[in-house]
């Protein structure tokens, strides 16, 4: 049964599917934890964001990851080099990224959106799988009906084509669809298609939207 929202002119929302972004949506920022990271590395701070996102290198092998034309093991050896030397390559999306903490109101509102009756799909851009699973490390996967990771779809967001794909899976039409993510240049797709969006730009900001949305609320365990 479709939830529903009042919005501010009196009218009614009612949503069906609630898609979820992985990193920074329902884990926590994770930028702390690669800078402590780095310098346990005895790397400059920075160097895992710079080397992602700022070194060509490093994106064009982030990039190939992301839609599974490299495995996580190719991209931990590509990316220990950019990093430096003495980098060791083993299990290095797993080092950097085991300690960061799942967003545990996120996922609260997650299972309250489950128990009211919607169907909850994952949409990710990949880490690779193995040998570090990210989502089972963080033990979300099992709260989703759909699970579309890029890795393997062939396909990364901000394609329109993933949002197509997931909403499909979900037996839904867009508009009976809510999308979070925290990267603001992947919401656009989503609303083209008639997906309502929320940009997580906190945690805390971000299930407040969801409540009023969805009519739920996120209630955590003791």
């Amino acid at each position: 049964m479709p939830l529903s929202a009042s919005t501010p002119d009196g009218g009614a929302l009612q949503f069906r599917g609630l898609i979820l972004d992985f990193a920074g949506v329902l884990t926590a920022n994770p930028l702390p934890v690669h800078r402590a990271w780095c310098a346990s590395e005895g790397l400059d701070e920075g160097a895992w964001r710079s080397t992602l996102n700022d070194d060509p290198a490093g994106r064009r092998l982030y990039a190939a990851l992301e839609i599974g034309e490299i495995d996580q093991v190719a991209w931990n050896k590509g990316t220990a080099a950019l990093l430096g030397p003495h980098v060791d390559p083993t299990n290095l999306m797993g080092r950097a990224w085991s300690g960061v903490p799942v967003a545990r109101r996120m996922v609260a509102l997650a299972r309250a959106a489950r128990e009211a009756g919607l169907k909850l799909a994952l949409l990710s851009n990949s880490f690779g799988l193995n040998p570090f699973n990210p989502y089972r490390h963080t033990g979300i996967w099992d709260l989703f009906d759909v699970h579309v990771v890029s890795e393997l779809v062939g396909m990364a967001k901000p394609d329109p084509a993933i949002y197509e794909l997931t909403v499909s899976q979900l037996g839904l039409s867009p508009d009976d669809c809510v999308f979070v993510d925290d990267h603001a240049v992947n919401l656009p797709p989503a609303a083209d298609l008639g997906i309502t969006t929320v940009h997580a730009q906190d945690e805390e900001s971000a299930v407040a939207r969801l409540e009023v949305l969805l009519g739920i609320s996120a209630v955590l365990a003791a």
